[in-house]
């Protein structure tokens, strides 16, 4: 099936990911000059986030005035026009992307309304950009993008992981990862969600199940999910909360349904 044309949101979107990207590849190939600080235990940012995150601001400004913003090195930005908001991930992977790890990615929902209606998920170093917007089907480049169609859990690979002593809260407790990788087929911890749940659009891995994302992580991945054919809700089933939420659970139908019961106890 041949992508659709892209509405004039979107080819803002296209041309601003394309921009910050080609700015985030030339600072990946000089990683010995990053310069990286410390916001938390295990949380980093670098110089290349900001810069990336400058040049989004920018050019989705230039376009759309009177749109905000929600950022994640900037925080929220409140636009003249409140019903639009761009939620922004300008390194998602940040600790990948720092260690020369090529699995990172640039993170671009529209949200209008509270509900997300187009995002981008674009790793520049595989030159892969996964886009959605909202009715028109979920891509990657040009091609047409479904959920995997594997209907049990012990033949499902499933994004997931644990609660660290000492770490920030991202992940699961430990009770429910156990249930979750005990009845699986196998558990990943790729080290960024919006990549994550791309793959699960793409029915690479067929499921995504954390706690502690924040919107920015989330916005434009969770569409992208949904216009390839999967579920998305939180941990106790709703929708409404989504995506400024701190729990999420994406994956295909059959395989959502299973791990909803798990997370909620009913299996």
């Amino acid at each position: 099936m041949v992508a659709p044309a892209r509405s004039a949101n979107m080819t803002v979107m296209v041309r601003a990911v394309e921009k910050a990207g080609r700015a985030l590849v030339r600072d990946f190939g000089e990683l010995e000059k990053l310069q990286v600080t410390k916001k938390g235990v295990g949380d980093f940012v670098t110089h290349a986030d900001y810069k990336s995150e400058k040049i989004l601001f920018e050019e989705l400004s230039k376009a759309r005035p009177d749109y905000g913003f929600l950022l994640e090195e900037g925080g929220e930005r409140k636009g003249k026009n409140p019903d639009y908001v761009w939620v922004i991930d300008p390194v998602d992977g940040t600790t990948n992307f720092m260690h020369g790890i090529p699995f990172w990615a640039i993170s671009l929902a529209l949200v209008y309304k509270g509900r997300p209606i187009a995002g981008i998920v674009f790793n520049p170093i595989n030159d892969e950009m996964f886009w959605a917007e909202r009715g028109q089907g979920a891509y990657m480049n040009a091609e047409r993008l479904r959920v995997s169609g594997r209907r049990e859990l012990d033949e499902a690979v499933v994004y997931t992981h644990c609660y660290f002593s000492g770490r920030r809260p991202v992940g699961l407790p430990q009770a429910q990862f156990k249930k979750i990788v005990a009845n699986i087929a196998a558990q990943r911890n790729l080290g960024c969600a919006s990549l994550a749940l791309a793959y699960v659009a793409a029915g690479k891995i067929e499921a995504f199940v954390e706690r502690g994302q924040k919107a920015w992580d989330v916005a434009a991945g969770m569409l992208i999910v949904q216009e390839a054919g999967g579920y998305v809700t939180t941990h106790d089933g709703a929708k409404d909360k989504l995506p400024y939420t701190d729990n999420i659970l994406a994956a295909n139908p059959k395989i959502h349904a299973k791990l909803l019961a798990i997370l909620n106890d009913k299996e």
